[in-house]
């Protein structure tokens, strides 16, 4: 373990990208992404179990998803203003420890309240983590750079998406649902030994005052780029939502199988992430506008080719591959837009797309009502649309 600050300059940067020590740290963010983002979706494949065990209806238990996502939205940007000038290395470390706690509180939960205590804990520092793990990874790897080290980063997802919330899911059916919190309460645990003792220490950021970094609120072309976030993240998980559904009840993909589609649409989404992180560094607002349209292209026609299974998986790939791209590129393309506080920007990004995460639910859902499921596709194509057509108003803001 390095006792030294490491500068992260630009021409630092560059240092660390000639020894390849910055890679490994961005591995280390990478797998630690991994267990946070597994410890926030696994309990969705646990709820049933959770829901019994503890003699609770599942609805009830779905609540511990809403709480963990609002929790993200509503805390995430003012505790990242107030813990920006923490050393980074010691940051990360204090968040995996409390992710560990909560994990293992969540597994002795023995009622819904002490659970729910559990969840609320993790989701005030998740997007801390988010914030502050892509402006490090951006500042390890260079300005040229940045793109493909925050895509880098946001492996973590596509990997949990395809590896640890099934595997989560499948341990809980052989251990129980307390064993995949016990489980995830010792990755947590091993990420922050490891980062003690590989990730060197960092020069602590410079301290801006609470007024400063929230001046970036009065810049229009960065409060565009967010509202542009919140509109693409709406059409994503308008029919990402309900894919589950679409694929058994549309596509006739039997119910034991559709685990295996999802996983398939996971798997593709990690060509997705390198992609993006390639073409978000050239230009951000057309590599948004590109995955965008690619997005909704995706998804309008799923339901038309649903009987075709060839073709329904060339739309799933498409679909799968837009979907993940769009994560890293909406994160850099709005650190970019701030001139400053670029932790908290990030964060205000992640809870852009925790607010298009909620309203994409509720319109699939009330355009089910509606239209019946098929119309999801063309419900969240014209979303995406909505968000292309947004591109020369949030380019304007940039002059």
């Amino acid at each position: 373990m390095s006792s030294e600050y490491v500068d992260v300059s630009e021409d630092a940067a560059s240092e660390l990208n000639r020894d390849g020590s910055n890679a490994f740290s961005i591995f280390l963010l990478a797998v630690a992404a991994f267990v946070i983002v597994t410890t926030e979706y696994s309990i969705v494949g646990i709820l049933p179990g959770l829901a019994r065990d503890l003699n609770i209806s599942i609805s009830a238990a779905g609540q511990l998803v809403t709480l963990f996502a609002f929790t993200v939205m509503l805390f995430g940007p003012a505790l990242t203003a107030l813990l920006s000038h923490v050393e980074r290395k010691r940051l990360f470390v204090a968040i995996l420890l409390i992710f560990a706690a909560a994990n293992t509180l969540a597994a002795i939960a023995p009622n819904i309240w002490v659970l729910a205590v559990a969840r609320f804990i993790p989701g005030l520092v998740l997007p801390v983590f988010w914030g502050v793990a892509s402006e490090t990874a951006g500042q390890l790897a260079g300005s040229q750079f940045a793109g493909r080290a925050v895509s880098r980063v946001y492996l973590g997802i596509s990997a949990a998406l395809l590896f640890g919330i099934p595997i989560g899911t499948l341990a809980a059916d052989y251990i129980g649902w307390r064993g995949t919190f016990w489980g995830l309460a010792g990755l947590s645990l091993l990420m922050a030994l490891l980062m003690v003792a590989f990730m060197p220490t960092l020069a602590r950021p410079q301290r801006l005052r609470l007024a400063e970094q929230t001046r970036i609120l009065t810049n229009t072309h960065f409060i565009a780029n967010v509202i542009m976030s919140v509109v693409v993240f709406t059409a994503m998980f308008t029919a990402y939502t309900y894919l589950a559904d679409t694929l058994e009840r549309i596509a006739g993909v039997a119910s034991t199988h559709v685990g295996w589609w999802l996983m398939g649409f996971g798997a593709v989404g990690i060509w997705g992430n390198w992609l993006g992180g390639r073409l978000v560094d050239r230009n951000p607002l057309r590599a948004t506008l590109i995955f965008t349209s690619l997005l909704g292209f995706g998804m309008a026609i799923s339901v038309p080719v649903a009987n075709s299974l060839n073709l329904l998986i060339g739309a799933l790939a498409i679909w799968g591959v837009a979907y993940t791209a769009l994560f890293p590129i909406c994160q850099v393309r709005v650190m970019k837009s701030a001139s400053h506080a670029k932790a908290l920007a990030g964060t205000l990004n992640v809870s852009a797309a925790n607010a298009g995460t909620g309203l994409g639910a509720i319109i699939g859902g009330l355009a089910i009502k509606e239209w019946g499921l098929g119309s999801i596709g063309y419900v969240a194509t014209g979303i995406a649309i909505l968000a292309i057509l947004m591109a020369p108003w949030v380019a304007r803001r940039a002059s």
